[in-house]
């Protein structure tokens, strides 16, 4: 398992020409309860030519941790953030919007397919209208795709935001 965190460059490496260091908010991805979650949301996203993974484990034996600094490792940080979100979306699932019967049947229908119409409960043999601007919005995966499309979510986020600050990535085995 590995904690992923973003601090400025001079946090690191404090000046002895300042008088006091200054104050920040590192950023934070936690650790997971999950290892398999770690993996299996990491599992084919690249960095620098490796896997994210492989590259995690480098930099975590090292004594910084240093994952990515920027600019240098922007371009390829902000690619593989951009892999984690396409993977997530790949995962999740098409959007749908989701009836439910009166004798609690469920009903989904893809979004890209709607437009008002009836149907017969397999049922109970009531009628539902199937009505695109009543229905609730829903992705139809499970939980666990869930889970992990959600941490890569949080993966992306953390790697844009830290290069948009220009602040260091490091990782910690946990």
């Amino acid at each position: 398992m590995y904690s992923l965190r973003s601090v400025p460059a001079w946090s690191v490496t404090p000046s002895t020409e300042d008088d006091e260091a200054g104050t920040y908010e590192p950023l934070e991805v936690p650790a997971t309860s999950s290892p398999q979650l770690v993996e299996k949301a990491l599992a084919r996203v690249e960095y620098r030519t490796l896997p994210l993974l492989v590259r995690m484990e480098q930099a975590a034996a090292t004594e910084s941790g240093l994952l990515a600094k920027s600019p240098n490792d922007l371009p390829a940080l902000l690619r593989t953030a951009d892999q984690l979100l396409t993977f997530a979306k790949q995962e999740a699932g098409e959007s749908a919007s989701v009836w439910r019967c009166e004798c609690g049947s469920r009903y989904a229908v893809p979004v890209s397919l709607m437009r008002p119409v009836s149907i017969r409960c397999e049922r109970c043999g009531r009628t539902l209208d199937l009505d695109p601007g009543v229905a609730r919005q829903s992705s139809i995966e499970d939980p666990v795709t869930a889970e992990v499309n959600g941490y890569r979510r949080r993966v992306s986020a953390f790697f844009k935001e830290a290069m948009a600050r220009s602040w260091l990535v490091l990782v910690k085995k946990a």
